[in-house]
């Protein structure tokens, strides 16, 4: 999917209400892929680990595209990020202009949600620097850098489920570059570095718990993510230990 977009961003409302399901928008631009700019949305790109939403678009005649998957774009001149909703396959054709309702699939977000908030608690406990990780429809995992590994996967199912259980406020906060820079050990993952250059940088607080850069999506508090079994732990090279975990009503 080609990626130049129009030089106007995208007014992004997952960000500041990650609750909201649909909103209404104006189609700004169409690639030459097919993917769709809008002027604002609810759904959530694809970056730092989670899935792009999807969902579909509904004209006011009633009409529907399907949005398979969202990416972010940027012109390339450098401008401010876009999002593109790419399309499913053999949907009808809109044009810039026209009105839409963006409505995701919530129930897919909400357990995206769910995991992602899981994995910022799975990096407390276990407390290594982190090498990867991914957020899936209720499972994911993360990647420790652990010289030996003595990990218990039912040890860590215990203390996991016990934070969730303190239904804890999570919370985003915002700092400056120059802030981050002095502050490194917020960052806790080695490969991919939190987006730096336009002043700021969101931080997701979890009590006092967990506090870190992160441009996803989560719940309210860790409560709302259920009860979790940590389901595999293997090793992914002589100083690297993976650690799945899956929602218990994902089963």
């Amino acid at each position: 999917m080609a990626r130049h977009v129009s030089t106007t961003a995208t007014e992004t409302v997952f960000r500041d209400e990650p609750y909201s399901s649909s909103c209404e928008a104006t189609v700004i631009a169409i690639n030459e892929m097919g993917g769709i700019t809008l002027d604002r949305s609810v759904f959530y790109p694809t970056g730092g680990g989670q899935p792009g939403d999807s969902g579909v678009l509904t004209t006011p005649a009633g009409e529907t595209v399907a949005i398979a998957t969202t990416v972010k774009g940027r012109d390339d001149d450098g401008g401010p990020d876009v999002l593109i909703h790419v399309p499913a396959e053999d949907q009808i054709q809109i044009t810039p202009g026209m009105h839409v309702t963006a409505a995701i699939d919530w129930d897919r977000r909400h357990k995206l949600m769910r995991v992602h908030t899981c994995l910022h608690l799975l990096s407390a406990v276990v407390p290594f620097p982190v090498t990867g990780g991914q957020v899936g429809e209720g499972k994911g995992r993360l990647d420790f850098a652990i010289p030996e590994s003595n990990l218990d996967k039912d040890e860590i199912t215990a203390e996991l489920n016990r934070l969730i259980a303190t239904d804890s406020p999570v919370r985003d906060d915002w700092i400056t570059d120059a802030e981050l820079a002095a502050n490194p050990d917020l960052v806790k993952t080695m490969s991919v570095q939190p987006p730096t250059g336009a002043g700021r940088v969101r931080l997701i607080r979890i009590a006092d718990l967990d506090l870190q850069p992160c441009g996803g999506t989560h719940v309210a508090r860790t409560g709302e993510i259920g009860p979790v079994t940590v389901t595999k732990i293997e090793s992914k090279g002589r100083q690297n230990r993976r650690v799945a975990l899956i929602l218990n009503d994902n089963n």
